[in-house]
């Protein structure tokens, strides 16, 4: 699923054409090169995860698959585990589960190797979201782990709010609504004061989620239209075309269908503009039931 209009910053793509070009052909010869190597994976972590968010998941599953491998070139476990673990969150999108967790896996075995505390806990956090959302797992375990497991976290911001986000969504399936927003919005607090755009969109996204499910209608769409806004400061047309869909869930639980067709409707605009046909054709299912 790729947006047909890329938003890498300027003059990026021609940079990571060359990082590909200098990084395939032989392994690291030197301290320099094995520095400059890591160098690149780390940027690229941060690049891949970016176009992610915005739903271009082959471009950055393409990306995360080089810059993996200039992780193993140089042997650096900390890089191996990262990438592994994004990329495993970007195949677990893309409905690739087997795939996802089979780098989740890889991404602890190299944990428990490397006995970094942190990052351990990152990939068992990493795991039970999968975990959550495909039912391996009861929200309460993941609740327990979640929160057990975060008090690890001491330096990565980006990882801290992420768990915020995973207890959120744990709370939020337990029913306790309350909990699982002041979770999200202690994530939300990070990405705004980061200036994370893409992320805080989605944490306005799963506020939306959480209001709705508790049958807070008005409140919910306030929310998902916090979330386009930050989507079009950005122009993340895939955030945009998703928090319309939501848009048109939220309107239809409040039984004003009239509207709920208008917010799909232009979701599926945005879709179809994208060159997106499955998102269009979950779009259509939608509206044969109006």
């Amino acid at each position: 699923m790729i947006r047909l209009k890329n938003k890498l910053l300027p003059g990026f793509f021609s940079f990571l054409i060359l990082i590909f070009l200098a990084s395939c052909s032989t392994a690291p010869k030197n301290p320099e090169e094995i520095n400059l190597l890591k160098f690149q994976a780390e940027d690229g972590i941060e690049a891949a995860n970016k176009e992610a968010a915005k739903g271009n998941f082959e471009i950055a599953l393409s990306l995360l698959t080089g810059f993996r491998r200039n992780a193993i070139l140089t042997d650096d476990s900390s890089l191996i585990i990262r990438t592994n673990l994004a990329r495993g969150n970007i195949l677990f999108s893309m409905n690739r589960i087997a795939e996802a967790y089979g780098d989740w896996e890889q991404a602890l075995k190299e944990a428990h190797h490397y006995g970094n505390p942190e990052l351990l806990a990152v990939s068992k956090i990493f795991k039970a979201r999968g975990d959550l959302i495909s039912g391996r797992a009861s929200a309460r375990s993941v609740l327990d782990e979640v929160t057990k497991e975060s008090a690890n976290i001491k330096e990565g911001r980006a990882y801290i709010a992420f768990s915020w986000q995973v207890i959120a969504l744990a709370n939020s399936s337990l029913g306790f609504f309350d909990e699982a927003e002041k979770s999200v919005r202690n994530s939300l607090a990070i990405h705004e004061k980061d200036k994370v755009l893409e992320n805080a969109s989605y944490d306005w996204y799963i506020i939306a989620s959480i209001r709705s499910l508790a049958g807070n209608y008005d409140s919910s769409l306030q929310a998902i239209e916090a979330s386009i806004a930050l989507d079009r400061r950005i122009e993340n047309s895939w955030g945009i075309a998703s928090s319309y869909r939501a848009m048109g869930d939220i309107l239809r639980k409040a039984g004003r269908n009239d509207e709920a067709k208008e917010a799909y409707e232009r979701a599926k605009a945005i879709y179809s503009a994208m060159g997106n046909e499955q998102e269009v054709a979950q779009i259509n299912k939608r509206l044969m039931l109006d």
